[in-house]
């Protein structure tokens, strides 16, 4: 009995070193390609003028690579009418400036309440809601297949994160039509999806991926919990994953989509509704500056930090801090 428990106390004593030392491993080999994402709808939620916010973040931070929302509820207001022009408007000025961009696009986009679905395709379902989708889908591919600077498609964001967004529930059958349409549509750009870091195991979202998009967060908000830290992952969980949806899956690569550079609220309200120092309770510049020193240790690249919407926000109410900080990491 004693050699029993002595050799079980061996091998948890090894596991529990291993994990220990995970913490201190870095898998970056040098710095990583960066960009950042821009939302229209979130710019909007924190009171911005949304176009001098983007110029601003395209001309100040110099981002090489972009990530850009395409929601339907704005594209297609109304069944089989598109409104192209802001999107244009934005992608456009991407190219001007020679970022490359990602462009989501499905019901299921980046920003709360992540499905962004318009009034009139909400009130229908079965066939004929899978329809609309998918001719939506098509009259963009086909409206921006053509744009230089549009270098891959996200189809959905974090589609099986079921627990998170006011979505209904996720047909797979769908889902896998989505992909199979883009890559019929347009066969020259790479096709990314996504999953959430922390929360999901990546192998249904790369299964018909080219490249697998993930997130990383280190605070967040639990339900009944309230602020959470993810001190217990360490880099190496995500450069594991990785490893094993490129070997089994076949993606050809694992990007950091969003890298945590804002805070959350613990009660679910905009950052806009929080007062200015209630919003850095929990989130610092040195939680900014930590994160990315983290991410670069997963060997993960791009990374695409989340939140130069609201650095602006802070920027236009008297604290540039983020923003500078920010600035100096996107040019690392």
């Amino acid at each position: 009995m004693k050699r029993i428990l002595k050799i079980v106390g061996t091998i948890i004593g090894v596991i529990a070193a291993v994990y220990l030392l995970s913490f201190t491993l870095s898998f970056g080999n040098g710095a990583p390609e960066t960009g950042l994402s821009f939302s229209e709808l979130y710019a909007k939620d924190l009171g911005l003028d949304w176009k001098q916010a983007y110029e601003a973040i395209l001309t100040d931070l110099k981002p090489k690579k972009l990530i850009l929302m395409a929601y339907w509820q704005y594209l297609e207001p109304n069944q089989g009418q598109y409104d192209f022009a802001d999107l244009d408007w934005q992608t456009s000025l991407a190219q001007k400036d020679g970022q490359s961009v990602v462009l989501a696009i499905g019901q299921r986009v980046p920003r709360w309440p992540e499905c962004h679905v318009p009034g009139w395709a909400q009130k229908l379902s079965g066939a004929d809601y899978s329809q609309a989708l998918l001719a939506y889908l098509t009259a963009i591919v086909n409206h921006y297949k053509s744009d230089p600077a549009i270098t891959a498609w996200q189809v959905e964001n974090e589609p099986y994160l079921a627990t998170f967004g006011e979505c209904l529930p996720l047909d797979r059958k769908l889902f896998d039509q989505e992909i199979a349409l883009v890559k019929q549509l347009d066969p020259t750009r790479p096709v990314v999806t996504t999953d959430s870091g922390e929360l999901g195991f990546w192998f249904s979202a790369a299964k018909h991926a080219d490249i697998l998009g993930t997130t990383l967060y280190r605070v967040a908000v639990a339900p009944y919990i309230g602020i959470f830290h993810y001190f217990f992952i360490p880099p190496a969980f995500y450069t594991l994953k990785a490893a094993l949806v490129k070997e089994f899956e076949g993606v050809s690569n694992v990007y950091i989509t969003e890298l945590q550079a804002e805070p959350w609220t613990i009660n679910g309200t905009p950052l806009a509704g929080e007062s200015m120092s209630a919003q850095t309770t929990d989130f610092t510049t040195s939680t900014l500056v930590s994160n990315f020193a983290f991410a670069k240790r997963t060997g993960l690249s791009p990374v695409y930090f989340w939140g130069a919407e609201w650095w602006y926000y802070r920027k236009v109410h008297g604290d540039p801090s983020f923003w500078d900080i920010g600035k100096q990491l996107l040019l690392e």
